[in-house]
């Protein structure tokens, strides 16, 4: 059976505020990686608005606010438009005026919203501008003959080993996560996907921003890892970039079987672990 799906990277460089530029520029990345086959595509974390809070300080509400109908509409169309599935992560309006979460947004072919990511891991100033998620929700993929069930976790989210596994025991088969990864902790971005995919023997892909944004140096180096935790495609530090690679699923199954981290689990005695 095939189980092959087409991985699309988008490594984003935008502008810090100007969220109808990122917008048009995220919107022809996306075309990009349609082009090359993609089935999914990921942009990184706050896309539309840019991720250097201490530069955007209130506008980082206003901003998500005042567009986040037009950065949903734009986003459903590129879907829709390209037939892809589309992660657009984003601040998510809530159902209290004024409140947003620092959200990944899950758009099918249709261009349809059919779930999104609330990031609950909040780092630094994000405590400030954005209200924490507290669920690990997982998505059915379906294309044509082949299906699979995704996840996300956001940036920050995936220091915590305790992410990625509640979405390996919900049945997820890939891990998405979109980030605006600081260069000081480049070491911790190669050791954290490449383990979260080894201990949950699963496929994680890191979708990294590029840029500058005041001091903020994002460094780029998005990367597919595999079930054991091998990089099988990583991207440069140095430029913008869209890539698009084909994973097979049928890896899952088979690393699962070699190694049965997830059915030799013991939760019985773990204890306060679990708390």
């Amino acid at each position: 059976m095939d189980k092959k799906i087409r991985i699309g990277m988008v490594q984003f460089e935008g502008n810090l505020g100007d969220v109808h530029s990122n917008v048009v520029h995220a919107r022809e990345l996306i075309g990009s990686a349609a082009a090359q086959g993609a089935d999914i595509v990921c942009l990184p974390e706050l896309f539309a608005t840019g991720y250097n809070l201490s530069l955007l300080a209130e506008k980082t509400v206003s901003l998500g606010c005042a567009h986040y109908e037009y950065i949903v509409a734009e986003m459903a169309a590129a879907a829709k438009d390209n037939r892809v599935y589309l992660i657009a992560p984003a601040g998510r309006k809530t159902e209290m005026e004024g409140i947003l979460t620092n959200s990944a947004l899950l758009f099918d072919p249709e261009g349809t919203l059919t779930g999104y990511f609330d990031k609950s891991h909040l780092w630094a100033l994000e405590r400030l501008y954005y209200k924490e998620g507290n669920a690990y929700p997982v998505f059915d993929i379906r294309l044509q003959d082949r299906s699979t069930r995704i996840g996300i976790m956001i940036c920050y989210d995936a220091g915590f080993p305790e992410s990625c596994r509640s979405l390996a025991l919900q049945g997820a088969e890939i891990v998405f996560c979109p980030a605006a990864w600081r260069i000081q902790d480049v070491d911790m971005w190669d050791l954290n996907l490449s383990q979260r995919a080894l201990e949950n023997l699963l496929f994680v892909v890191g979708v990294n921003r590029f840029g500058h944004e005041g001091d903020l140096e994002l460094f780029g180096k998005s990367k597919i890892c595999n079930p054991r935790g091998r990089v099988l495609r990583e991207l440069p530090m140095d430029r913008e970039s869209v890539d698009v690679f084909e994973i097979d699923l049928m890896d899952v199954e088979r690393f699962r079987t070699e190694i049965p981290y997830l059915r030799d689990r013991k939760p019985h005695i773990y204890g306060e672990l679990l708390k």
